[in-house]
């Protein structure tokens, strides 16, 4: 067979996504000197220097921009080429890693369920959750990720998406504290309270404050901390009023962690339902293995979202007045 080294593909969509010769060598398992041979083939093969030195860093030439997107869909698009058919798919032999991006909040509670599940269907299968500090479809774009979860904000017309459940926000305080012993939570109750706010930007505000404005409320925000963990053991320690997704407190009481020390309720203001899709690039939509992997996260979703609603209704306080589907 004569005509230009194919492999050649994989290593420039991995320099052009890098913009960078030693990242680009970690991630394919090359030494820098490798990686920087091939890319010296790489200019040859197509007349271009593709990435040139800025300063301390290297940019795209405008035709390494061009082709980026196109070498992109190639790669993946010869993957799915040579990829099995979902009738040959045997789960059971399936050696792949899979890369997810979600927030810990999704890990802790769903984690455990979703990683046995797989390890008893698919031995050799890994799960590699990354960290999710902000939402960026570039990930999904540029195939650095195979599935992002979360809420559905600006992902794009082409990102292909699936609900997985819905869940509200509540509110949380210590054992004692004193809206554990009212009788009925009001929105003016509930505003006077000192607060603390979950928020991996910062943002102080939220759906509870816009909510909280139309009644011409606001409330007191005495600190913002980044994940739902932190803000749960502060509420435990203090005065303090945390807001946290109702299914994520109840993962927390089915492993009697913190959940015996704290009292749960209903919102006295109406909140929108928070939506977690899993969302993937329409390359994977057809790939067997991704397709299975899609499948089983939606059962195990299901399964758990079940038990942890039913947890959920017994342990969370409902206003007489209220009754929001938790």
């Amino acid at each position: 067979m004569t005509g230009p080294d194919l492999n050649l593909l994989t290593a420039l969509d991995v320099l052009l996504s890098e913009v960078s010769i030693a990242r680009a060598a970690r991630r394919l398992g090359l030494s820098s000197s490798a990686m920087s041979r091939t890319l010296s083939r790489l200019r040859t093969v197509t007349g271009d220097p593709l990435l040139v030195r800025a300063g301390r860093q290297m940019v795209l030439t405008p035709h390494a921009v061009n082709i980026r997107n196109r070498t992109r869909q190639t790669v993946h698009e010869a993957c799915s080429v040579l990829s099995s058919t979902e009738a040959d798919l045997d789960v059971k032999t399936l050696d792949a890693a899979f890369k997810l991006r979600a927030n810990e909040g999704f890990v802790e509670t769903f984690g455990h369920t979703l990683i046995t599940t797989i390890a008893k269907e698919a031995p050799g299968v890994c799960l590699s959750f990354m960290q999710k500090p902000e939402k960026d479809t570039r990930y999904l774009r540029e195939g650095t990720i195979d599935l992002e979860i979360g809420e559905l904000k600006n992902m794009g017309p082409e990102i292909q998406t699936r609900a997985l459940f819905r869940d509200r926000f509540i509110g949380v305080v210590r054992k004692g504290h004193s809206l554990e012993h009212e009788r009925v939570i009001t929105p003016q109750i509930y505003a006077s309270c000192r607060h603390i706010v979950t928020s991996r930007r910062g943002a102080a505000e939220g759906p509870v404050d816009d909510a909280l404005a139309r009644a011409g409320l606001v409330r007191k925000i005495a600190a913002i901390v980044p994940d739902f963990n932190t803000s749960l053991v502060i509420a435990r320690q203090s005065d303090l009023v945390a807001l946290v997704p109702a299914l994520f407190f109840a993962g927390k009481l089915l492993r009697d962690e913190e959940g015996p020390a704290l009292h749960a309720f209903v919102l006295p203001v109406t909140t929108p339902e928070v939506v977690v899709s899993q969302m993937w690039h329409p390359r994977l939509k057809m790939d067997p293995a991704h397709r299975w992997l899609r499948q089983k996260i939606l059962e195990c979703c299901q399964s758990k979202v079940a038990e942890l609603r039913q947890l959920a209704q017994r342990h969370i306080r409902v206003e007489k007045s209220r009754n929001p589907s938790i």
